[in-house]
C-alpha cells in the first residue's frame, strides 16, 4: 500500500464519529492527516474535536464555521453582534454548550486564527470551499477559499493542470444526483463533505486518494464501511449545477 494522505471532510462536532472513522482508517506514523475544516457547530462535540484536533498536530484548514466564529469576536474579546447573531444561528450556539460555563478557551481561538485557508500538497490542492474561477488565485482572500459553491463546482475544466482539488464545505447530496453518502466529482476537484452533522446522511468521510479508498461513518447510525473511490463517487457535469439563491 502506498504511503497514505488522508483526507477528513467536515466533522462539525462530531467527536464520537471521528473516533470511530479513524478506528477504521488505522494511521500509523507513516501516514498524513489532514482535516478540512468545520470541526465546528451543529454537533454535540466541537470542543472535543478541537481539542483532538489541535492536540494531534494534524494540518487543518479554516472553515467558513471557524471563520464565522472569529469573525464575532475581536482579538481584545469585543463582541460584534451581528457576526455573533449570523455565528449562532448557524450551529454556533451548539459549540458554545459544548464549552459549557467556561467558555471557548483562547488558546483555541489563537489556534483557529492559525489554520490557513488552503493547503498546497504537490499534485492535491487542499480548500474547505473551493475557488472563484473569475478571481485571480492571488487575489482571492478567506471569502473565496471558506465559501464559494457553485461558481466553482460548474467549472468546465480543471482549475489547476496537474492538481486535484479536495474540498468539502457543499454537502454531496445537494448536487445533482448524488446520493446520502456518495461523494461528489466535477473537473479537477472532488467534495467529501458528506453531511455527518445531517439527518438525511449522518456519513463522515476519510478519502485516501493514493490507493484510492474511501473510509466513512455514520454519527447516527454508528455504522462502518471501506468502499473503492470508483464505487463511492458520483461524477457531476457542470451544466447540471445550478445557482443557488
Amino acid at each position: 500500500m502506498t504511503q497514505r494522505q488522508i483526507f477528513i471532510g467536515d466533522v462539525h462536532g462530531h467527536y464520537d464519529g471521528l473516533m470511530n472513522l479513524l478506528e477504521i482508517v488505522a494511521p500509523t506514523t507513516e501516514d498524513e492527516i489532514y482535516f478540512l475544516g468545520d470541526l465546528i457547530d451543529r454537533g454535540p462535540k466541537s470542543s472535543d474535536v478541537v481539542n483532538f484536533v489541535k492536540k494531534s498536530g494534524y494540518p487543518c484548514l479554516l472553515g467558513n464555521h471557524e471563520q464565522m466564529l472569529l469573525d464575532s469576536l475581536a482579538i481584545d474579546g469585543q463582541i460584534y453582534t451581528p457576526a455573533l447573531q449570523a455565528w449562532l444561528y448557524s450551529g454556533g450556539h451548539h459549540t458554545v454548550r459544548s464549552y459549557g460555563k467556561a467558555g471557548i478557551p483562547v488558546e483555541h481561538l489563537n489556534w483557529m486564527r492559525t489554520l490557513p485557508p488552503y493547503l498546497d500538497l504537490g499534485d492535491i490542492w487542499l480548500v474547505h470551499a473551493g475557488i472563484h474561477p473569475k478571481i485571480p488565485l492571488e487575489q482571492q482572500t478567506t471569502e473565496q477559499f471558506c465559501w464559494v459553491r457553485d461558481e466553482f463546482h460548474r467549472i468546465p475544466q480543471p482549475y489547476f493542470p496537474n492538481k486535484l482539488v479536495v474540498i468539502g464545505h457543499t454537502i454531496t447530496f445537494t448536487l445533482p444526483g448524488v446520493a446520502p453518502g456518495e461523494l461528489a466529482q466535477g473537473y479537477g476537484w472532488i467534495d467529501i463533505d458528506t453531511g455527518a452533522y445531517h439527518p438525511k446522511s449522518g456519513w463522515l468521510t476519510g478519502l485516501d486518494i493514493a490507493n484510492q479508498q474511501v473510509y466513512q461513518v455514520n454519527v447516527f447510525q454508528k455504522a462502518q464501511r471501506t468502499l473503492l473511490l470508483a464505487d463511492a463517487v458520483k461524477q457531476i457535469e457542470p451544466a447540471q449545477v445550478h445557482a443557488r439563491r
